[in-house]
């Protein structure tokens, strides 16, 4: 099975430049965009999901198959995949989630299998429900519009709420690491997760006032941040690094994509697909190494006569460049500008 390797962890960890422009898209759809309450308006607005059609394009969904929608949020991308009549089992660690994709779904009865937990455990998922292989995984990594947008679950701080950033109902929250962590470990998630060249300043003046204060809400945060790092015509708010860093930290994204990645290949069946979504350059360069890195046949070294296979050679990749949203889906939701999709398929004859 494939590893990150410390090297190979470490180089996806360390300081970039940013997103940096993304490839133009190689799939284009300018259908009408989709929300994610599709025929149930009854339901409420929850999230507008990103790739829809290409997503599902490369997924293959189809009568008989057996898919993973890793990260189900509101079930656009699952209820796409059952219409074509496949099995689809819905994981997310969010109960709100859940239920509310469990009534959305509910017309397609045993097709749709919720799964409460995190993506990272899908291998453990299955095993627990006696599925041996499935026939494609699909990971969207963006926070949904409805936890972004509401205030209690404190992903933002265009809205005040709680320092909580849990996709979940369990864990550390961001209060409790913005007030309790050391100096230097706050310095270090900030620079590296967020790329925040003020995370020294930032995480010395969140230890001075911390004791008197504790940081409790998002403003309370954000405007502190703003105070000390003022934006100085800057549209970017100053506290917006921070906060992506620190729920990166929260819900440990990095660590459950590696954790996915790494068991894809024993998951997967001969000729299925690996899907994922990502929205900030530390998740995709992981996903780009980690393809690079299993999808070469053969390795060289310099002190080799000659290559040698590939012992972790377990995919082949599907589009050569990363797919992106299309004008059509951008002028409708900003957020997918940054959406990056990268897409690969499990070799046969390579034993695990």
């Amino acid at each position: 099975m494939f590893k990150l390797t410390p090297a190979t962890a470490n180089s996806a960890f360390s300081p970039l430049c940013g997103t940096g422009s993304v490839l133009s898209g190689w799939f284009r759809n300018e259908s009408a965009g989709e929300r994610s309450g599709g025929s149930d308006d009854d339901l409420g607005y929850y999230h507008e999901t990103v790739l829809l059609e290409e997503a599902v394009h490369f997924m293959a969904p189809a009568r008989g198959k057996v898919l993973i929608d890793g990260t189900l949020g509101g079930g656009g991308h699952t209820e796409k995949m059952l219409e074509a009549g496949a099995v689809v089992y819905g994981v997310d660690r969010d109960p709100q989630a859940l239920e509310y994709a469990g009534k959305r779904l509910a017309r397609f009865g045993e097709n749709f299998k919720p799964v409460k937990g995190n993506y990272t455990d899908s291998l453990k998922h299955m095993q627990e429900r006696g599925v041996d292989g499935v026939d494609g995984i699909l990971v969207d990594l963006g926070v949904s519009s409805w936890q972004f947008d509401e205030a209690e679950r404190g992903f933002s701080f265009s809205k005040d709420g709680p320092l909580d950033m849990r996709m979940g109902d369990e864990g550390e929250t961001a209060a409790d690491i913005v007030n309790s962590w050391d100096e230097a470990d706050l310095r270090k998630i900030f620079w590296e997760y967020g790329e925040e060249k003020s995370s020294r300043k930032i995480a010395a003046r969140i230890c001075e006032h911390r004791d008197a204060t504790p940081f409790l809400t998002t403003t309370q945060l954000a405007e502190s941040i703003e105070k000390w790092c003022p934006r100085n015509g800057k549209r970017i708010h100053p506290a917006t690094k921070v906060f992506q860093a620190l729920r990166i930290e929260v819900n440990d994204e990095l660590g459950a994509l590696r954790g996915l990645l790494e068991t894809s290949a024993e998951l997967l069946n001969p000729g299925g697909r690996l899907c994922v979504i990502s929205f900030h350059s530390l998740e995709d360069r992981m996903v780009k190494r980690f393809l690079k890195a299993t999808s070469a046949k053969e390795i060289d070294k310099k002190e080799w006569p000659a290559p040698k296979p590939n012992p972790e050679y377990y995919f082949n990749i599907v589009s050569r460049k990363p797919i992106t949203a299309g004008e059509g889906e951008v002028s409708r939701n900003a957020r997918s500008r940054s959406a990056i999709m990268r897409v690969a398929e499990r070799v046969e004859s390579v034993e695990i």
